[in-house]
C-alpha cells in the first residue's frame, strides 16, 4: 500500500513538474515574441526621431493592428526608451557586441533592458542567449557607470532628466460607422465611469489612466483612442454626406476615418499620404474603421493638379501638415525620445527647423486654396508656435481673399482663440497644452457660394466683371472648352515625360 502511495506521489510530482515546465516554456516563448514586436516598434520610433519625421507616435505605432501584445509591447518600448541612454552607455563600456548584433541594435536594447532591469532569466532566442552569457559584463559596466556619474542607483541617474505630467482624462471617439454613441456608453459603463464631451457629440471621457489596450471596442475599431483637440479638427471641417473631401496629409488616419464617419459613409474621402510606411499605417486604420468611402492615394499633395477634372468635385480639404508637434510632446511621450533630451540640452537647429516647417505649411495651404470647387478648408497643427500657426494664416490671407475665402469661427463657444496679431485672428482656435492637455491650432476658411452650388460665386462674378473685355464670346464656348482640354492633356503628357 505504501509503495503504491509513493508511486502515485512520484507520478503526481512528475506531472506537476511537467506542467510547470510547460507554463515556463509558454511564458518564455510569449516573452520572446513580445521583445521582437517591441524591437520593430522601437526601430520605427528611433528612425523617425533621427529624421525628425515620425511614422507615428509611440502610442499609435503600438496600437497598430499588426501588434498583438499591445500592453506588453507598450511597456517594453517605453521602459527601454526611458533607460536608453543608460543602456547605450552600458553596452559601450561592456564592449560585448560584435558586428552581427550591432545590426540588430533595437532588439539588443530591449533584451539588455530585460537583463538589467526586467526579467531574471532569458533562455529562448539566440540574441537572448548571447547577451545572457555576458550578464556579468553588463552588470559590471552598469556599476562602473554609476560610479562615474557619482550616483547611488539607476533611479538617481534617470531622475536627472525625468519629467512629470499631470494626469489627463482618457478620451475615446465613437466610430459611428459601427456603433451609435449611446450603445458605446452602455458598453463602456460596464467597466468604467463615462461622460459625454460638452463640445463633440461623438467623444467620450473616461478617468485618467484607463487602460483600453485590449478592450474589444478598440480592437474592432468601434472606438478610437483620440484626444479631444485632435477630434475637433475633422468636426471643424464639417463635411456633408455625399461630398468629395481631400485629406491632404492623411496618416496615421484617425482624422481621415473621422471624416468618413461624419459623412455617414457617403461620398468620398481621398486620403493622400507621401510616406510609404505611413501609407501602410493609414491602410491599417482605414481597414479597422470599416469605412468604405475612403480612397488611399500614395502621393504628394503638392503635385496634385487643382484643375485636373478628377479633382473638380472636391468640396472640402483637411490640411494637417507636418509640424513640430510641440503641442503634444507629453501626449506623444516625446520626452522619452533621444532628440528630446538633446534638444533640451542644446536647442541646436530648432529655429531653422521651425522656419523650414512653416515654409512647407504655407506652400501646402496656398496649394489647397487653389482648388476651384473647394468650399471649406481646415488648416490645423499640433504646435504651440506662432510661426507655424498665426504667421502662416496671415501670410496667405491676400491669396485666400482673391479666391473668395474668408476666415470663419469653428466652435464659437470655445474661449481660447488665436494670438491677436492681425484683424480676424479671433476666428482662429487654439487649445492650451496645460489647460486642455494638448496644444492644437485650427483655422477654418470658407468660400462664399451661390445657391446653385457654384464653387465660388462671389469671386467668379467679380472675375467676370473685371475682365469683360477678355471674356470668351458665347458662340466660341465649345471651341474654348476643346482648347482647354487639349492644353490639359498636353500639360499632363509633358509632366509624365519630364517627371
Amino acid at each position: 500500500m505504501a509503495r503504491n502511495k509513493n508511486a502515485a506521489a512520484t507520478t503526481q510530482s512528475k506531472a506537476g513538474e511537467k506542467s510547470g515546465n510547460r507554463r515556463r516554456d509558454n511564458a518564455e516563448r510569449s516573452a520572446h515574441f513580445a521583445r521582437r514586436e517591441a524591437a520593430k516598434v522601437l526601430r520605427l520610433v528611433l528612425e523617425g526621431d533621427a529624421r525628425r519625421r515620425a511614422v507615428g507616435s509611440i502610442k499609435s505605432l503600438v496600437y497598430s493592428p499588426s501588434v498583438r501584445n499591445k500592453k506588453g509591447t507598450f511597456f517594453l518600448v517605453c521602459q527601454t526608451l526611458k533607460h536608453l541612454s543608460v543602456i547605450k552607455e552600458v553596452l559601450e563600456v561592456a564592449n560585448v557586441l560584435n558586428s552581427k548584433w550591432k545590426k540588430q541594435e533595437e532588439l539588443v536594447f530591449i533584451i539588455t533592458y530585460d537583463i538589467l532591469f526586467g526579467q531574471a532569466i532569458l533562455s529562448t532566442g539566440d540574441a537572448e542567449k548571447f547577451l545572457w552569457r555576458r550578464k556579468d559584463s553588463l552588470l559590471l559596466a552598469l556599476a562602473t557607470l554609476l560610479k562615474r556619474r557619482q550616483v547611488k542607483n539607476v533611479q538617481e541617474l534617470l531622475a536627472i532628466n525625468q519629467t512629470h505630467d499631470d494626469p489627463k482624462p482618457r478620451y475615446v471617439r465613437v466610430n459611428t460607422l459601427k456603433m451609435d454613441v449611446e450603445s458605446a456608453i452602455l458598453e463602456l459603463e460596464k467597466q468604467y465611469s463615462v461622460q459625454k464631451d460638452d463640445v463633440l457629440p461623438d467623444l467620450l471621457i473616461l478617468p485618467p489612466g484607463t487602460d483600453l489596450h485590449n478592450h474589444p471596442l478598440v480592437a474592432t475599431g468601434t472606438i478610437f483612442m483620440q484626444g479631444k483637440a485632435s477630434s475637433m479638427v475633422a468636426a471643424a471641417l464639417a463635411p456633408k454626406p455625399g461630398w468629395e473631401v481631400l485629406d491632404a496629409c492623411s496618416a496615421p488616419g484617425n482624422k481621415t476615418v473621422h471624416l468618413a464617419a461624419l459623412m455617414r459613409g457617403k461620398g468620398k474621402v481621398i486620403a493622400c499620404e507621401l510616406n510609404k510606411e505611413r501609407v501602410n499605417r493609414l491602410n491599417d486604420t482605414v481597414r479597422l474603421s470599416g469605412a468604405s468611402n475612403i480612397k488611399v492615394l500614395h502621393g504628394d499633395f503638392l503635385k496634385l493638379y487643382p484643375m485636373d477634372p478628377s479633382h473638380s468635385k472636391i468640396r472640402a480639404i483637411l490640411l494637417d501638415p507636418s509640424c513640430s508637434g510641440s503641442g503634444t510632446a507629453s501626449v506623444r511621450l516625446d520626452h522619452l525620445l533621444p532628440s528630446y533630451a538633446a534638444g533640451h540640452a542644446t536647442n541646436v537647429g530648432e529655429e531653422d527647423r521651425l522656419n523650414k516647417l512653416a515654409a512647407f505649411q504655407r506652400k501646402a495651404l496656398e496649394h489647397a486654396l487653389s482648388f476651384p470647387a473647394v468650399e471649406r478648408i481646415v488648416y490645423s497643427t499640433c504646435s504651440i508656435h506662432r510661426i507655424e500657426n498665426e504667421d502662416v494664416i496671415k501670410s496667405v490671407l491676400p491669396l485666400a481673399a482673391s479666391h473668395g475665402f474668408h476666415l470663419e469661427t469653428p466652435f464659437p463657444q470655445w474661449t481660447r482663440r488665436g494670438l491677436p496679431i492681425f484683424e480676424g485672428a479671433e476666428n482662429l482656435l487654439r487649445t492650451d497644452p496645460v489647460e486642455d492637455k494638448e496644444g492644437f491650432f485650427i483655422a477654418l476658411f470658407v468660400r462664399r457660394v451661390v445657391d446653385s452650388g457654384g464653387p465660388s460665386a462671389a469671386s467668379s462674378k467679380a472675375f467676370v466683371n473685371e475682365n469683360k473685355e477678355h471674356a470668351v464670346p458665347r458662340v466660341h464656348a465649345n471651341l474654348f472648352k476643346s482648347w482647354s482640354r487639349a492644353q490639359l492633356i498636353w500639360r499632363n503628357s509633358c509632366s509624365l515625360k519630364c517627371g
